[in-house]
């Protein structure tokens, strides 16, 4: 046989596998049955769960429908028992809620009210003196007084005229006293200034022309009246603009004209006015109260001073006044309460009376009458001497305080008490204009000694 032959035959000769099989690896027994509990046991474990969670929405579901069933029953019962409506029914919850709630609701209050007793004071003072400051006006008070220079003393004979008849027409005419006696002046005294004002004129301007006659007296009378009409008129409205105050029945702007020719201590009533207007719209922006009426109730608060034709304290008469012009109700209080005669109504009332008390209490605004106020402390003093048992009087605070000593060996203590009151009763019968109150102290000191 060839080699071919020989090579053919053994290539299509089946090839028998070298290498045998490995045989499978055998698993254990006992990790498969430990596999098999670890498995049962995340399924049972599942499985309870699942049954804790289904019978824990149970009973939460099982708890809100018992809930919902008492809160019906309590509602129906309510009802029926009341005969209330639901809406009226859950009001009393709410409000019986509420009342448990009071305590905790107290407390919150009272620790507020601590902060903020312990800051309003500097706030305040902060808030006071930033309105000061943006009120203070550059217009000076005026203290004037209604006196004419006469250069020749000749002048004063025929001011007088043959008979008098010249300064009677004068007077009559004008409205005002006329005193010649004081060398090189002739004075004029009269109630209402703007009389006084117009008669201070109208002799200045005779004295000027030299035509002193009953015909020309009265002529120039009425023409001088006529101008200061006009000028008040004027000083009214520029008033008014100042403080950004329109359209105001032309009666009101008249009256508050005559502001330039009224003083009280002194203070200009213009310059007072438009000094405290200011200050009191400052304070209402600062704590958010109505600023127009703050605004108009300062503007107007003092205008019943200018009122002569009628009898009335000037609050009485600007509240008479104003009223008959539909002044608002919340103004008409402001003006009603500034001197505290009536108890506040509102925040805006209280601003005008502080704003009122700082214009005229400020250093420099007002001068006082020191013969007046040396016969004001006497008079105070002597009321609470002429009571049996006092021992010291002290009038102090410019007679806002009296302090009375009484004799412990006449007056016990319930004697002391009705004497501060019986005081209290002479002050205010005997001194009628002070202004504000006037507080009496009465003290009874007992000192007893024993030397050897």
């Amino acid at each position: 046989m060839s080699f071919f032959k020989k090579f053919s035959k053994a290539v299509k000769a089946p090839v028998k596998a070298s290498v045998k099989p490995q045989p499978r690896p055998q698993v254990q027994p006992q990790a498969e049955a430990q596999a098999r509990e670890i498995i049962l046991e995340a399924k049972d474990q599942a499985l309870k769960i699942k049954r804790q969670a289904t019978e824990e929405f149970e009973h939460v579901e099982k708890e809100k429908k018992e809930i919902e069933e008492i809160k019906q029953k309590q509602l129906a019962k309510l009802q029926a028992i009341s005969k209330l409506s639901p809406d009226k029914a859950r009001e009393l919850i709410l409000a019986a809620y509420q009342k448990r709630m009071s305590g905790e609701v107290a407390e919150i209050i009272r620790e507020a009210e601590t902060k903020a007793k312990a800051e309003a004071e500097e706030k305040a003072k902060e808030i006071l003196v930033e309105a000061m400051r943006h009120g203070a006006t550059d217009y000076v008070p005026e203290y004037t007084v209604s006196l004419v220079k006469v250069t020749d003393e000749d002048m004063k004979g025929r001011i007088i005229g043959r008979e008098g008849r010249n300064i009677r027409t004068f007077e009559k005419v004008t409205g005002v006293e006329v005193d010649l006696d004081e060398p090189g002046v002739i004075r004029l005294s009269c109630f209402d200034p703007v009389r006084r004002e117009i008669a201070r004129v109208a002799l200045e301007k005779l004295l000027a022309d030299g035509r002193v006659q009953p015909a020309r007296i009265e002529e120039l009378v009425k023409q001088v009246g006529l101008d200061i009409d006009r000028i008040m008129r004027v000083e009214g409205e520029k008033l008014c603009h100042e403080v950004k105050v329109f359209n105001l029945p032309i009666e009101i702007v008249d009256k508050l004209g005559r502001f330039k020719y009224r003083f009280s201590y002194g203070q200009n009533m213009i310059a007072h006015t438009l000094e405290e207007t200011k200050i009191g719209i400052k304070l209402a922006h600062e704590v958010g109260a109505d600023t127009n009426i703050v605004r108009l109730g300062c503007l107007l608060h003092d205008i019943g001073k200018v009122i002569q034709d009628e009898d009335g304290t000037h609050v009485d008469l600007g509240v008479k006044f104003l009223t008959r012009f539909r002044v608002p109700q919340a103004v008409i209080n402001c003006v009603a309460e500034h001197h505290e005669d009536k108890p506040f109504s509102s925040v805006e009332s209280m601003l005008v009376y502080i704003a009122d008390a700082i214009s005229g209490s400020r250093p420099g605004a007002r001068y006082e009458d020191h013969e007046g106020y040396l016969k004001r402390m006497t008079q105070l003093e002597d009321i609470a001497k002429s009571f049996a048992g006092v021992k010291d009087v002290y009038a102090i605070q410019a007679g806002r305080e009296v302090r009375v000593g009484v004799d412990p060996k006449e007056l016990n203590d319930d004697a002391s008490v009705k004497l501060a009151s019986d005081i209290r009763d002479k002050i205010k019968d005997t001194i009628k204009d002070f202004p504000g109150q006037i507080k009496v102290t009465v003290f009874r000191e007992l000192r007893t000694e024993a030397t050897t």
